[in-house]
C-alpha cells in the first residue's frame, strides 16, 4: 500500500483473487481464478501492463490460498482460502481511494462494490462513508474548477458540467446506500 492506504495495482489483484475465492463456496482452479482475474481487471480498466505481472502463486506462497490436489498434476490443484487469506482480503478492502475516476480507483471502486456484502455491517458502513466522502472532495473540486473557468468555451465547460453530474449521481447512489 501507499502511505496513504491506498492500494498498489498489486493488490488489487490479490484483492480480486482473494475476494473472488471468498465469494466462491467451493476451491476455484488456478487457471479458473487467474482468467476470473484477469477478466474482472482487463474489463474495468482495459488492457494494463501494471496488471498483468503479479503472480497468484504468490498467494501460495504467503499463505494466503491453500492448494488442494488430488490427483498430484498441479493442472489439477483448487484454490481455496485460508484464514490468513481472509485477513488480508479484509485489510485491502479497508484500502483508501484518493479519487473516484483514475483507471487504477475505478478498478477499486468495483472491486470494494463487488465484495462488499462480504465486510461485516459495520466495516461495509465505514467503506460506504469513504467512498462518499472521496466522492464528495472530487465533485468539490470539479465545480471550483467550473466555477474558476465559468467563461471559458463551451465544450470545457460543458465537460465540466458534465462530470459534475456525474459525481453528484455517484455521490447520492452510494448515500442510497447508507440509508
Amino acid at each position: 500500500m501507499y502511505s496513504d492506504r491506498t492500494l498498489l495495482p498489486k493488490e488489487c489483484l490479490r484483492l480480486c483473487a482473494l475476494g473472488t475465492l471468498a465469494l466462491s463456496d467451493k476451491p476455484i482452479s488456478y487457471a479458473d481464478l487467474a482468467n476470473s482475474v484477469r477478466h474482472f481487471t482487463a474489463h474495468i480498466m482495459g488492457p494494463s501492463l501494471d496488471m498483468m505481472g503479479s503472480s497468484l502463486q504468490l498467494l501460495k506462497l504467503e499463505g494466503l490460498v491453500r492448494e488442494d490436489c488430488n490427483s498430484g498434476s498441479y493442472s489439477d490443484a483448487q484454490l481455496s482460502l485460508t484464514k490468513a487469506g481472509h485477513d488480508k482480503f479484509k485489510e485491502l478492502m479497508q484500502g483508501t481511494l484518493r479519487d473516484t475516476s483514475g483507471e487504477l480507483s475505478r478498478l477499486v471502486m468495483a472491486l470494494k462494490m463487488r465484495f462488499l456484502h462480504l465486510l461485516d455491517d459495520e466495516t461495509r458502513r465505514d467503506q460506504i462513508e469513504i467512498l462518499h466522502d472521496v466522492c464528495e472532495l472530487e465533485l468539490d473540486r470539479v465545480l471550483a474548477l467550473r466555477e474558476e473557468h465559468a467563461n471559458e468555451a463551451a465544450p470545457f465547460t460543458g465537460w465540466l458540467d458534465m462530470e459534475a453530474r456525474r459525481l453528484e449521481q455517484k455521490r447520492d447512489w452510494l448515500k442510497s446506500l447508507l440509508a
